[in-house]
């Protein structure tokens, strides 16, 4: 019998008797509920037979269980039960584990530097404000901007709040030029504006709309359009996911009515915004409507500052395929372009390294391919699009992907596999992705 690498590692730290291995889980469990704040965590612990099985290859662990693993041992769940290497790469491993340590350390160390220069320099320039203040709320939205799509929002949080607090101060502290106070009011809008992205992320739709509210004073103050208009679509997107659809619409429309000139991407965002919130409230025609003029406003699109800082600021082609199939999705068409727009997009998505790429989008577009697959019949497909999704990591289960994946929970207990053992585990692992209710109005109208 091959022996896995978990079995290797098992042995090497003497746990092979489940008396020794389940305390040292259990232990490890509860380290990673602290860090994570996963309570669920805190209590798992797997039956002594369940270890068996795993020490013997004959079982992979559970999506929990795989957690703990993984951030106890350090490697990958496909390493930890892939053949074991040879004795000298494992001991290379616990060296690297040890440089990363270090590294780790001192990349922490650079972090509190760099906090005390900025504190330094934003207490350093008295009277009026300096170019140097200046650069560094713009260098620092600039880098919130590039990240947010990519990374989780619990390592960026503290930066973004600080950042935010940082320009409302410079603002008020009637130190700036007329100049140089137009530039701070549109960096506050664009903090403002992450920031309500960041609270709708957590779930916290009222403070995120206060915090859309700020950064439309602001975006009025600095009198940019685009920021104004992309404003209305913060608002629309929070409400869509809220199950506000008719408020959804209304902040999208308002946008594009008020902003009709505007050809940066953001012209493309609203309409597309539209299209999925008609959908959601059941309007076919004004969602084909608004996928129309989405696509006409692509034709005319030209780049503008926006577009050019990137990261949601900014909406591609493929966010916009993403985006009509979700429309197609809620309304219940499920045709065969239908899928393969689905199956387009979710492709568009898998390159982490791509400039449009960002985490949600791919997670969104997955779980609108499994729905497509559900209502075809198509289980086994269905959970094959959904895996990644079931596999993000705790900080990544944003409000958005949250309730996407309560819809293909929906679309599952509704289709006629719901009973085969697959789609019972598929229905677990999905209670145990997002176990809050999901607001009624969010879910597709239609089976």
């Amino acid at each position: 019998m091959t022996t896995t690498l978990f079995r290797r590692l098992i042995d090497e730290q003497e746990l092979r008797d489940p008396r020794a291995f389940l305390p040292r889980f259990a232990e490890q469990a509860r380290l990673l509920a602290e860090r994570d704040g996963d309570v669920r965590l805190a209590t798992l612990v797997p039956a002594a037979s369940t270890f068996e099985a795993w020490y013997y290859g004959q079982r992979l662990p559970n999506r929990d269980a795989r957690r703990v693993l993984v951030a106890w041992l350090g490697y990958s769940i496909d390493r930890l039960w892939a053949p074991a290497p040879q004795a000298a790469d494992t001991s290379r491993g616990d060296a690297l584990d040890c440089g990363d340590v270090d590294l780790h350390e001192m990349r922490r160390g650079a972090a509190m530097a760099a906090r005390r220069a900025r504190d330094f320099a934003l207490g350093a320039e008295q009277g009026q404000l300096g170019d140097e203040t200046l650069g560094y709320l713009q260098d620092e939205v600039r880098r919130i901007t590039a990240e947010y799509p990519k990374k989780p929002l619990s390592t960026l949080f503290d930066d973004l709040a600080a950042a935010q607090e940082d320009a409302f101060r410079l603002i008020e502290g009637g130190r700036a030029r007329p100049s140089q106070l137009q530039q701070l009011y549109l960096l506050s809008t664009l903090l403002s504006w992450h920031m309500a992205k960041a609270c709708h992320d957590l779930g916290d739709g009222s403070s995120a709309m206060m915090h859309a509210r700020a950064a439309g004073v602001s975006a009025e103050k600095a009198e940019h359009p685009a920021l104004e208009a992309l404003v209305c679509g913060l608002k629309s997107l929070i409400a869509y996911w809220s199950g506000y659809g008719a408020d959804a619409i209304f902040h999208a429309r308002k946008g594009a009515a008020e902003h009709p000139h505007l050809r940066g991407t953001v012209s493309v965002w609203l309409p597309a915004l539209e299209a999925r919130a008609a959908a959601l409230v059941g309007d076919a025609a004004a969602a084909a409507a608004a996928v129309d003029q989405a696509a006409r406003r692509r034709e005319a699109v030209e780049p503008d500052d926006l577009d050019e800082l990137g990261g949601l600021l900014t909406f591609p082609a493929e966010k916009e395929l993403y985006y009509r199939v979700e429309t197609d999705v809620l309304l219940g068409q499920t045709t065969a372009g239908t899928v393969s727009d689905a199956e387009r997009a979710v492709e568009a998505f898998t390159d982490p390294a791509a400039p449009h790429w960002a985490f949600g989008d791919e997670a969104g577009s997955r779980c609108n391919l499994a729905v497509l697959r559900l209502h075809a019949d198509e289980l086994d497909g269905a959970a094959d699009a959904l895996r990644p999704v079931l596999d993000l990591p705790r900080a990544q289960r944003n409000r958005g992907i949250v309730i996407s994946a309560q819809r293909v929970h929906h679309a599952l207990n509704r289709s006629p596999a719901r009973s085969a053992l697959l789609a019972r585990d598929l229905g677990e692992e999905l209670t145990q992705f997002s176990p809050a209710t999901p607001p009624p109005a969010a879910l597709p109208r239609r089976p």
